[in-house]
């Protein structure tokens, strides 16, 4: 006698990465498509539209794409797509910020281009900068740009503060400008490690103007940079030591811890703790004596 054994229940199949990645891609443009009224983006209603939103065919020939290719990135086939075409679809379906960074990220690229500008800090980023005073503080975008600051470090980096928006740059003031009006004191160990993090911040904008601009022309202005930048070292934003000089009070001792702001993008907040007594009793009388150049004055 044959006795038949139960057969063990299969799993269902757990779908790939990529497939996965590629469903949701395409459940997210349908959704997007069907939010888009035909006359929001100036076409006809039509008399036999089953939903309110755009065809396929629509949304093909507004960004300037083969309807076939968009037909099968929408049915989630493994198609690449570059970032001119998702820039397109992105314009079409009127996507913002964090929808575009949604849709880059479901078709495998790796970064939304962000936009020129040091705009977009939240309004609450101000008060928290002004609430960290006496502590000097303030916020870089990811290429080093300053975009907001507190008095004390106004009163502490005025050589920053003062400049004009295109070279207001933490990076650009420190190889650029000439080694007696530069505050920094530990340059051997910070630069490098400044110059790696930025490294790590242009894999994510390869070939974005703003950022291949940035970099040609401080290589241009600094031999320094430029041999640091060669190294392509790398590393990520972190607690360090830094020392800075003041024409009055001598040195400067501080601890930099980086926090990351959720708005922007790639903005992060730079909070300087003094690390003795006497470096905090120098930053207090720095706040208090801001008509003080920072920087020996050499004209005279």
């Amino acid at each position: 006698m044959t006795v038949i054994q139960p057969t063990r229940p299969t799993r269902p199949t757990q779908p790939t990465q990529p497939r996965a990645r590629r469903d949701e891609l395409a459940a997210f443009l349908r959704s997007r498509r069907d939010r888009i009224t035909p006359d929001a983006v100036g076409l006809p209603p039509g008399l036999r539209r089953r939903t309110p939103g755009l065809r396929r065919e629509e949304v093909a020939m507004l960004a300037g794409v083969g309807v076939t290719w968009y037909t099968w990135l929408e049915q989630g086939r493994p198609i690449n797509a570059s970032v001119q075409v998702l820039d397109a679809i992105s314009r079409t379906l009127c996507l913002d910020h964090a929808e575009r960074a949604h849709l880059y990220r479901l078709a495998d690229v790796p970064t939304v281009p962000e936009p020129d500008g040091c705009g977009g800090l939240e309004p609450e980023t101000q008060s928290i900068l002004d609430h960290l005073d006496p502590l000097p503080a303030a916020v870089y975008n990811g290429r080093y740009d300053l975009l907001a600051w507190n008095r004390t470090y106004g009163a502490l980096f005025p050589g920053m503060t003062s400049a004009p928006p295109p070279t207001r740059n933490a990076l650009w003031q420190l190889f650029v400008a000439e080694n007696c009006c530069n505050p920094v004191v530990n340059r051997e160990e910070e630069l490098p490690q400044m110059v790696a993090t930025l490294r790590a911040g242009f894999g994510r904008h390869v070939g974005e103007p703003a950022w291949t601009d940035f970099v040609r022309a401080l290589s241009a202005a600094s031999p320094d940079f430029a041999r640091m930048w060669a190294t392509h070292d790398v590393a990520r934003p972190g607690s360090r030591m830094k020392i800075f000089q003041h024409s009055a009070v001598g040195q400067v001792r501080t601890i930099s811890a980086s926090m990351t702001l959720a708005s922007p993008p790639e903005t992060r907040m730079a909070v300087y703790t003094p690390l003795d007594d006497d470096s905090r009793e120098r930053i207090a009388w720095i706040r208090a004596h801001p008509e003080v150049p920072a920087v020996p004055d050499h004209t005279h």
